[in-house]
C-alpha cells in the first residue's frame, strides 16, 4: 500500500538517496550531479514550496514531488517535479502524489502548475500527460550541468 505525506527534514537522506539513482542512471532528468541530505534540505526550505513522499507500509520512500515557484514563472504559477524509485515506475506513486500535490497547490493559492520535462524522457513526458498537463512550449538546446545539450517540453496544468 501507498501512504502520501508532506515531507519533512528526516526524509532528506533517502530522498536524496533514491534521487542519486535516477541521476546516475540518466536520461530523465536536468540534475546531472549527484545531491547530498544537505541539498535536499536547503531545497525544502525555500518559500512557498510544498514537498510530499510516498511510501510503503515499512516507511521506505518509494517517490516525492514538489511544487515550487520559480523566477522564470509569473507568481500565480508553481514549477513540479517528481521522482520515483528505480524500477517502481507504474505502481501509482506518481498518481498519488500528484494527488496531494495539487490539492495543496490549490490551497496555497497558485493557479496553475508548470512542468519542464527533458524531451528525451519519455516516462515523464507520458506521466505529466495523463495527470492532465498540456505542452505549450519547447526550449531548445538547453545545456546541462554536465555539458549535455538537450530540449526541454513545457507543459502547463490548470488548477
Amino acid at each position: 500500500m501507498i501512504t502520501v505525506r508532506r515531507a519533512g527534514v528526516l526524509d532528506a537522506r533517502q530522498m536524496a538517496e533514491l534521487l542519486n539513482a535516477v541521476i546516475k542512471i540518466g536520461g530523465t532528468t536536468a540534475i546531472t550531479e549527484p545531491v547530498q541530505t544537505e541539498d535536499m534540505k536547503s531545497w525544502m526550505q525555500s518559500d512557498n514550496s510544498i514537498w510530499h513522499v510516498a511510501e510503503d507500509d515499512t516507511g521506505e520512500i518509494l517517490g516525492f514531488q514538489w511544487v515550487e515557484p520559480h523566477e522564470k514563472l509569473p507568481p500565480e504559477a508553481t514549477n513540479i517535479a517528481t521522482f520515483a524509485q528505480v524500477g517502481k515506475t507504474g505502481m501509482g506513486i506518481g498518481s498519488s502524489l500528484f494527488r496531494a500535490t495539487e490539492k495543496a497547490a490549490r490551497e496555497l493559492g497558485f493557479q496553475w502548475i508548470n512542468a519542464e520535462i527533458r524531451a528525451d524522457n519519455e516516462g515523464g513526458l507520458i506521466y505529466y500527460q495523463s495527470r492532465g498537463f498540456e505542452d505549450y512550449a519547447r526550449t531548445t538546446d538547453v545545456t546541462l550541468a554536465d555539458g549535455q545539450v538537450v530540449d526541454k517540453v513545457h507543459k502547463r496544468f490548470n488548477l
